[in-house]
């Protein structure tokens, strides 16, 4: 009669660790599953600056006129990397002004261009994360930075410390 209590007792407590053990386990996967971010959605209107330059680049090349729908738009955007390669080498060999540097951005998330160095002013577009810069000036606080986008004319502010000096070659 002591083993078969015994049996049961062992038993009893062998299927509770199971239990236990399991749902342990299960809890486990669905947290991990949880913490892992879903792939950002992109949606047509995600990325005004790329669709901000293709014009730009079109028309120092050969005018207004290379925009038909189909396949010769989606050759434009080719042919103009090759043509905004050779712009990229012209402002990398002028002269940067006076005090003025090259820097990438650093903040992960890309920063906002704001036309006054406030939080309130306005957004007039936006930096991405490892882009190319040239940093102009400081604010008189130090708190913003004055900076043009590389390989194009686009000025505005953005907040100090999310820019980091990138050493030229």
């Amino acid at each position: 009669m002591l083993s078969g209590f015994t049996k049961f007792i062992l038993g009893f407590f062998l299927a509770i660790a199971v239990l236990v053990g399991g749902g342990a386990a299960i809890a486990l996967y669905f947290m991990n599953r949880t913490g892992v971010p879903p792939a950002k959605p992109v949606f047509s209107n995600d990325s005004p600056s790329v669709k901000a330059q293709a014009p730009k680049a079109t028309e120092p090349g050969k005018g207004k006129s290379t925009l038909p729908p189909g396949t010769k738009a989606q050759s434009s955007p080719s042919s103009t990397s090759t043509s905004t390669a050779s712009p990229k080498a012209t402002p990398s060999s002028k002269p940067l002004p006076a005090g003025a540097y090259r820097g990438r951005v650093s903040w992960a998330e890309g920063l906002s261009l704001r036309s006054q160095p406030n939080q309130e002013s306005e957004k007039i577009g936006g930096v991405g994360f490892n882009q190319k810069i040239i940093i102009l000036s400081e604010s008189d606080d130090k708190a913003w930075q004055k900076i043009r986008l590389e390989g194009s004319e686009q000025e505005g502010w953005v907040k100090a410390g999310n820019t980091e000096k990138v050493n030229e070659q």
